[in-house]
């Protein structure tokens, strides 16, 4: 059986948008486990921000932020 590298096992993480396709350590993942995995990182993102609502006028400033 011959085996191929493909340069999609280098990144963790890429994207092909010739034929709109994402790899994740070198694995295809297909519509139904990218949409999943795009809605974790998206409740990720949305409960860091509930998280850190409190805060959100320092979100973007700038330099060293006391705590």
């Amino acid at each position: 059986m011959a085996t191929t590298t493909h340069p999609y096992g280098r990144k963790p993480i890429h994207y092909d948008r010739v034929r709109r396709r994402l790899w994740i350590f070198g694995q295809r993942c297909h519509h139904g486990a990218t949409g999943t995995f795009l809605t974790f990182c998206g409740a990720v993102g949305v409960a860091l921000m509930a998280h850190d609502w409190k805060d959100r006028s320092l979100w973007f400033a700038r330099g060293a932020q006391e705590d």
